[in-house]
């Protein structure tokens, strides 16, 4: 299938967007590491459910019994896809990673004497502040360039190993989209009696993951995803973790649903995944998340992945060949393949902030601009003195963000082109030149920039009235 077939796979690519010119432009979306479009197989997926949606669970009724079975089956979808087994793994679903690391954090059987969890500089905020409250965390170190520093890894085991529960890892970066050899660290980690966390709201659309049996030393004890940024956008994500953890102990949400009986002095808790599957939950995120699973298996994940390395070889090749681009991460389009399509950079003389509101405003480029919540990775990066950092914290405490140092990201999903590539080159080139229309000033609360005397009217284009 060509890049163009890929294209017909997804709603609402060739949808225009105004422009500050009063032009209209086919949108070109780079922003895929924080949310993709949806898939046409996943709308026709809901549109063929909706009809039959109805309360899951306990319902004697033929919707309410289809809509439990539907359910139940995008739980073994996840499962499937993740290459865990119903034995061993139970299937959680929440609002997204960033619900499921916390629900971890809370439900993980920390004892005084393993206490500890292992994360690493580069992780997204999502995995590193859950852990702050409930243990304590060790950070590995990165190298010059960003990756994990796997020596540091070592080292942390070898001191700490018999006070170590948990190593909570990205799979990959979302800032530079550098993989994480997570089957290696988990090896390690088993060794010294740990388990592995790998968050992978990054890696799940891009690569292939199998979690494996629980007596293979270098499987995965647990796996988070997002379905918004699996071209699933309807507000779910899963925890796929150990049976056994989640069968014992009590909940951190309380309410129907989860539960044998209750008196009013007892209560008995059901078994996973449903204990900590508090209330009525998400049925039409879970069928959109696995029909999107469904899709890119269709597609072939290694096919995803080789798709993705051309786009990102391409993308190098032409930003490597520009003085005036500072590209963050591996640069070597030979090795494309060992990492995602996610390109962190900075252009010389212009503001990070001021680029990507030009890039939207006068191009119709989506990227993002700052520091794209993981700020201890950017401040590696971008070498950051610590002085540095205190005094933009204190700035930021006060209400001024406008020195806040940051990148703009250009991401790739499936869809993406090689001349949307050469549209966004161009267009970063036009910038760098001056060579635009509005004159921006910057928000001092945000830090983003906006054109003057211009507004938009969102009404024209969405309201709640059909």
């Amino acid at each position: 299938m060509t890049p163009q077939n890929y294209r017909s796979l997804f709603s609402g690519l060739d949808v225009p967007v105004p422009l500050l010119n009063g032009k209209q432009q086919v949108y070109i979306n780079l922003d895929n590491a924080a949310s993709t479009p949806p898939l046409k197989a996943v709308e026709d997926a809901i549109d063929r459910f909706l009809p039959y949606y109805s309360s899951v669970h306990r319902g004697t009724g033929f919707k309410s019994q289809l809509s439990t079975h539907a359910y139940e089956s995008a739980r073994r979808k996840v499962l499937e896809f993740l290459g865990a087994r119903e034995d061993e793994h139970t299937c959680i679903f929440g609002k997204n990673t960033t619900e499921m690391i916390n629900r971890l954090a809370k439900r993980f059987p920390f004892t005084p004497e393993r206490d500890m969890v292992i994360v690493s500089l580069m992780e997204h905020h999502s995995n590193d502040l859950p852990w702050r409250g409930v243990a304590k965390v060790l950070r590995v170190g990165l190298l010059s360039d960003g990756r994990l520093n796997e020596d540091h890894f070592d080292s942390l085991l070898e001191q700490y190993g018999s006070r170590v529960a948990l190593v909570a890892i990205s799979g990959a970066s979302n800032v530079t989209g550098y993989l994480n050899p997570i089957h290696r660290l988990a090896e390690k980690a088993h060794r010294v009696g740990a388990q592995i966390m790998v968050d992978a709201a990054q890696l799940a659309p891009h690569r292939a993951i199998a979690m494996g049996v629980l007596d293979d030393p270098a499987h995965l004890d647990y796996v988070v995803l997002s379905a918004h940024k699996m071209y699933a956008p309807f507000g779910t994500g899963a925890l796929v973790g150990r049976k056994d953890t989640f069968s014992r102990g009590e909940p951190d949400h309380r309410g129907g649903g989860q539960v044998e009986f209750v008196t009013e002095d007892e209560v008995e808790w059901t078994g996973a995944p449903e204990r900590d599957e508090a209330g009525s939950p998400n049925t039409i995120g879970a069928v959109a998340l696995a029909a999107a699973m469904s899709q890119l298996e269709r597609v072939g994940m290694d096919e995803v992945a080789r798709h993705e390395a051309e786009l990102t070889a391409y993308a190098l090749e032409k930003l490597n060949a520009i003085p005036w681009v500072r590209l963050f991460g591996d640069r070597d389009p030979a090795r494309a393949s060992e990492r995602l399509g996610v390109l962190p950079m900075q252009i010389e003389g212009v503001p990070h902030f001021l680029v990507a509101a030009v890039l939207g405003y006068e191009f119709g480029i989506g990227v993002r601009s700052g520091c794209f919540c993981a700020h201890p990775y950017l401040l590696h990066l971008l070498e950051v003195s610590p002085a540095d950092a205190e005094r933009v914290r204190k700035r930021i405490l006060k209400g001024d963000r406008r020195e806040m140092p940051g990148m703009i990201r250009a991401s790739f999903g499936l869809y993406n082109t090689p001349e949307e590539i050469d549209a966004f080159v161009e267009a970063l080139a036009a910038i760098r030149r001056g060579d635009y229309e509005g004159v921006y000033y910057q928000d001092v609360a945000t830090g983003e920039y906006r054109p003057e005397n211009y507004s938009i009217r969102f009404e024209d284009y969405f309201t709640f009235e059909s």
